[in-house]
């Protein structure tokens, strides 16, 4: 009789986050050994800043990955444009008093949720495909972004702005908030219903629905969660650089989903992959500061992006499909 137990090793080696913190780690020492080289910053300092911004990064990213598990071909492009919008929202209800802090956050993951509702709803009433649906959501979101702050920046309150900068040692607090939204996403994969149900959709929706999952209820829960999740992340980037702006979230597009990507969550839909979230946000984040420092141009950055996703993509489906 053949022994069927799995060793530790290729249990270890089956997980598909593995790959995202050994890229990180290798990109992390080329990076500070060429910072030596270079007098740039040294270990301590540079995991700071990778912290620092890397956690934004982790927060959007977490609801860009419920939204990819949910099934091949869901995305949510609007992220951006939620982001845009929540900060200027959140930054006027605040008005820089440490006593409204509160009801800005509220503000933020409100506008956020009601634009994955609406998302939600153009792709199930009216039968636009996710790409096509989100896309034309962000062009509306961020013309009432546009309408509302008119250029205006308003400056966030001192003390929320004191708390994102704060650190204990090397480890930004900011940070640590971050990793306690991590740990709630994946009770709510592992714990609830919720999260056996979104990846029972994203592997066969219709196989879903005929076993009696709610498919869209859950399916309007994780846009929700997406955009709520990317409204809070407005207004923490707002409050992080001095003031809301109305390109604060472009550069979070393209980035969510290599994040997601290189995480091991399977773009097919039915996988997440939440171990390698935090893993491929610092590893965007030390690759793009190791091609500044190396005198990089911003479009060979964007394209060495293009051709990770692609690339991870492809090596992470062959391996599934294995």
């Amino acid at each position: 009789m053949s022994d069927t137990r799995v060793s530790p090793w290729n249990g270890l080696r089956n997980s598909y986050w593995l790959s995202a913190w050994v890229a990180t780690a290798v990109v992390l020492i080329a990076t500070t050994l060429f910072n030596a080289g270079r007098g740039g910053p040294s270990l301590g300092p540079l995991l700071t800043t990778a912290l620092s911004f890397s956690t934004f990064t982790v927060l959007v990213s977490l609801g860009q990955m419920l939204v990819i598990t949910s099934g091949p071909g869901n995305i949510d492009l609007s992220i951006p444009s939620v982001i845009a919008l929540s900060g200027a929202l959140s930054m006027g209800a605040m008005q820089s008093s440490n006593g409204l802090i509160a009801l800005g956050i509220l503000v933020a993951l409100a506008s956020g949720m009601a634009v994955g509702i609406v998302n939600f709803l153009l792709i199930r009433l009216l039968k636009i495909p996710p790409i096509i649906a989100t896309m034309a959501s962000a062009l509306i979101v961020l013309s009432c972004a546009i309408a509302y702050g008119r250029g205006m920046r308003t400056a966030p309150p001192a003390l929320l702005a004191r708390m994102l900068v704060a650190r204990i040692d090397y480890v930004p607090v900011f940070s640590i908030f971050a990793m306690a939204v991590t740990l709630l996403v994946w009770l709510l994969l592992t714990r609830t219903i919720y999260g056996r149900a979104l990846c029972a959709i994203g592997q066969n929706r219709n196989a879903a629905r005929l076993a009696g999952v709610k498919t869209d209820f859950h399916v309007l829960l994780t846009y929700a969660i997406s955009d709520a999740l990317a409204g809070l992340t407005g207004c923490l980037i707002a409050s992080y650089s001095g003031g809301n702006s109305l390109d604060q979230g472009n550069e979070y597009l393209l980035l969510t989903v290599a994040v997601v990507v290189i995480g091991g969550t399977s773009v097919a839909g039915g996988r997440a992959s939440l171990g390698g979230i935090w893993g491929g946000a610092l590893f965007m984040f030390l690759l793009v500061a190791l091609l500044n420092t190396a005198g990089a141009s911003a479009g060979l950055r964007t394209l060495l992006t293009g051709v990770i996703i692609v690339m991870v993509a492809a090596l992470t489906e062959r391996r599934q499909t294995r």
